[in-house]
């Protein structure tokens, strides 16, 4: 008979490694930041030397035993060859990697008639190509290494549709199937590949709504929970799915969006 008794550990990621794509600022610097204050390793990535001063802010925001490591690399991620740098990172400094988080994204906005051919382009190379070639390059490494998990970052923008944003609701829907084809394909060498699919967070990216007159209120009566998320439980549920307590959960997509789907 199987143990089913409860195991900690199975919830801890220390010890771990994990890829981050875009993560020199954002919600990918949030993860980072987390995974390592709990004691994984992390390998982060983004366009410009910004992701190397992000690495190592971090570690020096950082103190305490147990502390994860945060090493850094530039990676355009629309560029499937550049993926490959992320996983030898890895290797040549902790010697193993275990998860990986499909972070980059871009956020076009246009009313659909408007959308231009560069804006249409940019959203699918960044959230669907960038999501593709970084999971093919973590699921190479993790069929010769026994498996591993792959978090894709959707939105509630693949669920569903909201005015002026054609080009990102394709292209997260684009990446939110692609999620779904990989976990079918990849799922008999033990790659787990889900997704999340945030809302309204405070971050950055939701500053607009702030500053637009009536969009906060627009906002909050959209979401059955009447406010904003926050970065942290975004984390929480990414981090969930990098766990061993997620080990039979593949080709699912966890909405962390106070119920606006539903609205």
């Amino acid at each position: 008979m199987a143990d089913s008794r409860f195991n900690p550990d199975h919830y801890s990621v220390a010890g771990k490694t994990i890829a981050i794509t875009g993560a020199a600022g954002g919600m990918g610097r949030i993860f980072a930041t987390h995974l390592a204050e709990e004691g994984a390793n992390v390998v982060i990535s983004d366009l410009n030397d910004q992701v190397h001063t992000t690495a190592e802010e971090i570690t020096n925001e950082l103190s305490g035993e147990n502390i994860g490591k945060v090493v850094s690399c530039i990676v355009d991620v629309t560029n499937a060859e550049e993926h490959g740098k992320m996983v030898e990172l890895a290797l040549a400094e902790f010697a193993q990697l275990d998860g990986w988080i499909n972070n980059a994204g871009v956020f076009p906005q246009a009313a659909s008639l408007d959308i231009t051919p560069q804006q249409i382009e940019l959203a699918l190379n960044v959230n669907v190509n960038g999501t593709l070639f970084g999971a093919q390059a973590a699921a190479r490494h993790f069929q010769i290494n026994g498996g591993g998990s792959i978090v894709n970052m959707a939105s509630v923008a693949a669920l569903r549709v909201r005015k002026t944003r054609g080009a990102y609701n394709a292209a997260k829907a684009a990446a939110l199937h692609l999620t779904n084809s990989l976990a079918t394909e990849l799922g008999p060498d033990n790659i787990r590949v889900n997704a999340i699919a945030p809302g309204f967070i405070e971050t950055a990216m939701t500053q607009w709504i702030y500053e637009e007159e009536g969009a906060y209120d627009k906002a909050i009566a959209s979401i059955p929970l009447t406010r904003l998320g926050k970065p942290k439980e975004v984390y929480s549920a990414v981090r969930f799915l990098l766990t061993d307590a997620a080990s039979y959960v593949n080709g699912s997509c966890i909405s962390v969006d106070g119920g606006s789907r539903h609205l």
